[in-house]
């Protein structure tokens, strides 16, 4: 006989009909089923808001309800923090923000009105918020309405090429996080980012090629598929770049690509790299930028050196501390030009991510400052594609 502990509580019965019923749920129907869990919760109304591509304003999901900004509301500055935020509502009530948060990428928010909220009450939201945010990330690779929703303005072609290909902006573990920001959203030419995590390593690159059009975009298109071919087969950094020197120069030969491809020792903090012809990575260490510690002797491009030579690529590897933060940006970030006309520049660059790291702002949302102060200086518009890529080394009990 099962003991009366085995018992399934009121708690466990809500968790299992909403992963079922999430777990079946088509993406635009995810709002008639918090309404279900608002009243099985005794709350008034639950709201799911998603944030949109350029993370400036949560967009809800349930038709008639006000898009609110990242940068002046409460529902946004616990999509900032990541914390729980509450506030009063203007009928008497209150209303709890819920991160939506899948592993460390920063989804939305959701919005809990009710006349109180108690400890049960936000327990239950907060299991909510957590089946949710794995049931939109699993459904929202296959749905137009969720990326409607995640839009203010009509994708170019090359751009939306690209954010098939694109991960999340930011994942994580323990030890380590990688966390990336790409403008102009819509209009993106030839840049692109990936990460990727095992067990034990932590796989980032970034990459910029030639022009600002379509034959950017495969360019770029193949260089992400050449590092993801050769790394799920088991091969080295030096076997990812190879894969896309071939392959670029079998299919696009008249198309090269800058770009960094590294993997971090997730234990031990070995930093390994491979520069191929792109701005060198920056080390940040104890809010301060070591001035060429990362400079290596320039390779080429890839897509370059089965044409103009044979000179064998090199790996590169320096030994992390604990806090480390290692900076990949392409050049359309530090030659970008405000409205007097003079470049936002290295120095400019580095210390605005130093200065907002030190106040305590998460990575994440110190990159999205970042790349929304340069967006504003250029009224939006950005004549070159700019690509911010940070990763930290945070090893537990360090």
């Amino acid at each position: 006989m099962p003991s009366e502990s085995a018992t399934p509580g009121p708690g466990e019965e809500l968790l299992e009909e909403l992963l079922t019923a999430a777990h079946a749920a088509a993406p635009m129907e995810l709002p008639g089923l918090v309404d279900r869990c608002a009243t099985a919760l005794g709350v008034d109304r639950i709201v799911i808001h998603l944030v949109d591509i350029q993370q400036r304003q949560l967009v809800p999901l349930t038709e008639g309800m006000p898009t609110l900004a990242v940068d002046s509301t409460t529902g946004g500055q616990a999509y900032r923090s990541l914390t729980l935020r509450i506030e009063e509502s203007g009928d008497d009530g209150l209303t709890a923000w819920v991160p939506l948060v899948d592993g460390a990428e920063r989804l939305g928010v959701l919005s809990v009105h009710a006349p109180a909220i108690d400890p049960v009450r936000l327990r239950r939201c907060r299991m909510l918020a957590s089946v949710l945010s794995m049931a939109i990330t699993s459904k929202r690779a296959y749905s137009d309405s969720l990326a409607q929703h995640a839009r203010t303005e009509r994708m170019q072609l090359p751009a939306e090429m690209l954010r098939a290909f694109l991960p999340p902006r930011t994942i994580g573990n323990a030890a380590a996080l990688s966390t990336a920001v790409l403008e102009p959203a819509y209009e993106i030419g030839g840049d692109a980012f990936d990460h990727s995590m095992t067990s034990s390593s932590l796989h980032v690159d970034i990459f910029d090629s030639m022009g600002h059009d379509l034959a950017a975009g495969l360019t770029t298109a193949v260089a992400l598929a050449g590092c993801r071919t050769a790394r799920r087969g088991g091969g080295d950094l030096l076997d990812l770049v190879d894969t896309v020197d071939q392959a670029l120069a079998q299919w696009l030969p008249e198309q090269y690509c800058t770009g960094i491809v590294t993997q971090l020792d997730l234990a031990g903090g070995l930093f390994r790299w491979c520069n191929c012809g792109h701005p060198p990575p920056l080390l940040i260490r104890g809010q301060r930028v070591l001035d060429g510690a990362l400079e290596r002797p320039a390779q080429p491009p890839m897509g370059l050196r089965v044409r103009l030579c044979e000179t064998p690529r090199t790996v590169h590897e320096t030994q992390l501390e604990p806090g480390d933060r290692v900076l990949l940006y392409t050049d359309g970030v530090v030659e970008s030009r405000g409205r007097d006309r003079s470049e936002f520049g290295l120095e400019r660059f580095t210390d605005s991510i130093i200065r907002a790291t030190a106040a305590g702002e998460l990575a994440p949302e110190a990159l999205r400052r970042l790349i929304h102060s340069i967006l504003d200086e250029h009224e939006n518009r950005l004549r070159d594609d700019a690509t911010l890529l940070l990763i930290e080394w945070r090893p537990p009990g360090a």
